[in-house]
């Protein structure tokens, strides 16, 4: 049995707001944002019927919206846990610790990568460059990221979160922003 999905009237008013920025006959180019709003409102994830009204939103079929939804990364097609971490693994990452940070992730929290806590508290996935390559090794928790994540910082922000606390997010480091980190002679 599928639970029907349509917008909240606030959720409907950005989206048309959103397909009004698109030429007449290109509202389909407002799949991607409007699979946003979607998620968003679903509790961080579309179910078939999300992606369903926002197809017929957009006035495209079905297999397109779920294109769409399943190229990219940004976009969950099952539930996730409250706070979604996001580790990226990639080359400047990895050469800067992502690993060890992976590692204290999955010790803290009991589970393995795509999992979620059995409380639905946390979901761990490792994907492909959050585009802070400088600040690396990076994770994005929900809408926010952590730059210069060391094992340590890890395990203190998973720490803070499961307190109900909002640990800083930005560079970990005393480093400003994307500045060169300070090396040792």
């Amino acid at each position: 049995m599928s639970t029907p999905f349509t917008f909240t009237p606030e959720n409907a008013a950005r989206a048309a707001t959103i397909m009004q920025r698109y030429p007449a006959g290109r509202q389909q180019s407002a799949i991607i944002p409007l699979l946003d709003i979607a998620q968003r409102q679903n509790g961080n994830w579309l179910s078939r019927e999300a992606i369903q009204f926002v197809a017929d939103t957009v006035g495209v079929p079905l297999i397109r919206a779920y294109e769409v939804a399943t190229f990219y990364t940004m976009f969950n097609l099952k539930p996730v846990g409250k706070h979604f971490i996001q580790l990226c693994a990639t080359t400047p990452c990895w050469l800067r610790g992502s690993d060890a940070v992976e590692a204290v992730c999955k010790d803290k929290l009991g589970i393995g990568l795509k999992e979620t806590t059995p409380d639905g508290g946390f979901t761990l996935m490792r994907v492909e460059c959050l585009g802070a390559c400088v600040n690396a090794p990076v994770v994005q928790i929900n809408d926010d990221y952590y730059e210069d994540v060391t094992p340590e910082r890890m395990g203190e922000i998973i720490d803070a979160l499961k307190a109900g606390e909002a640990p800083r997010c930005g560079p970990q480091t005393n480093r400003q922003f994307s500045a060169p980190a300070k090396v040792e002679a």
